[in-house]
């Protein structure tokens, strides 16, 4: 049957495109499956007795690559000491990166720093930031 509307055609197109990728996933899934079973075997050569069920998955921790490790907090301590008034995490967040030379920051970058300055004020509040005033978005200052 053919589409009668553009975006119905669209969305035919769209459905087939995830179907595809739910396929070459399963596929890839098979395929990680067996590499685990292999590195299963291994493990038992070099220890038979080994409880595979204690081991944990979990994904890699990906950093940031405009800020090192440890340095975030600091860099936005930096803004907020710059700043003439409370700032909301979006706005440390585009200092933060107009500061690197970033001119025009994706939404990815503003989103995967913004979780990390959002948290790094809640978990300082009251040591070296303050909220100022209620309601959202929250404001921060320095105490």
């Amino acid at each position: 049957m053919k589409p009668n509307h553009p975006t119905l055609a669209a969305l035919i197109r769209l459905h087939a495109e995830l179907g595809g990728k739910i396929f070459e996933n399963r596929k890839e899934a098979k395929r990680l499956a067996g590499d685990m079973l292999h590195l299963e075997a291994v493990i038992r050569m070099f220890s038979p007795g080994f409880n595979f069920k204690a081991i944990a998955a979990r994904r890699r921790y990906k950093g940031n690559g405009l800020y090192k490790r440890g340095t975030l907090l600091r860099h936005a301590l930096d803004v907020l000491r710059a700043a003439t008034g409370p700032l909301t995490s979006r706005e440390i967040v585009l200092a933060m990166l107009a500061a690197k030379g970033v001119a025009a920051p994706s939404m990815k970058q503003v989103r995967d720093l913004y979780g990390g300055v959002q948290s790094s004020m809640r978990n300082y509040q009251g040591e070296s930031v303050e909220r100022v005033g209620e309601g959202m978005p929250m404001r921060w200052k320095l105490i």
